[in-house]
């Protein structure tokens, strides 16, 4: 008799980079292959996209602060850290990847990265001299060393103007990518 395998449970954060609204069809596609998928935002990715709009697209109410949490004897970033089979940080800015780097926990997004034992895919999105200046490189190498998987940036346009290494990678292969990683014996569905 063949057992159902249980749902798996997408943590999508979601910080304050202009790349933040393609996170909508990030949470979007993740929901349509099957995935439970709930979100969590820096205050700066407000400024970029609404919580409502990833709360309809997940179905779940958005975490962007511990004090918003639903009462209850644990934590809501801690039960949601403990359910998840992947986090997905997209996209991932230049001061997320340090606090993450650094270990310091000032929103859920980082609250969560500390708490799960889920595996972590980091995709940047940031200037390019930001991703390339060498504290940037030296909190990359360290989250490497420490199993994150990093995926992106890729060249091209930026937001800033400028045209070289830093934009959000092709949404459709961090979806891909995504699923690769929470997949049993490396099937991309949910």
């Amino acid at each position: 008799m063949k057992t159902e395998q249980a749902q798996p449970v997408i943590i999508v954060g979601i910080t304050g980079s202009i790349a933040a609204y393609k996170a909508a069809e990030i949470v979007s596609r993740l929901v349509k292959a099957g995935c439970e998928v709930h979100v969590t935002m820096t205050h700066g990715a407000r400024e970029f996209i609404t919580p409502l709009t990833l709360a309809t697209l997940s179905r779940h109410p958005v975490l962007s602060d511990v004090f918003d949490e639903q009462p209850g004897w644990k934590p809501g970033h801690i039960e949601i850290a403990d359910r998840a089979s992947l986090l997905l940080i997209a996209p991932a800015t230049a001061n997320v990847i340090a606090e993450l780097a650094c270990g310091t926990a000032a929103h859920p997004a980082t609250e969560i990265a500390l708490a799960t034992l889920a595996p972590v895919l980091i995709a940047p999105a940031m200037n390019g001299k930001m991703w390339l200046h060498a504290a940037t490189q030296t909190n990359v190498a360290t989250l490497r060393a420490r199993g994150v998987e990093f995926i992106g940036p890729e060249e091209g346009m930026l937001a800033c103007g400028y045209e070289g290494i830093g934009r959000l990678w092709n949404v459709e292969e961090i979806v891909v990518r995504a699923l690769e990683i929470v997949s049993v014996k490396g099937k991309a569905k949910c």
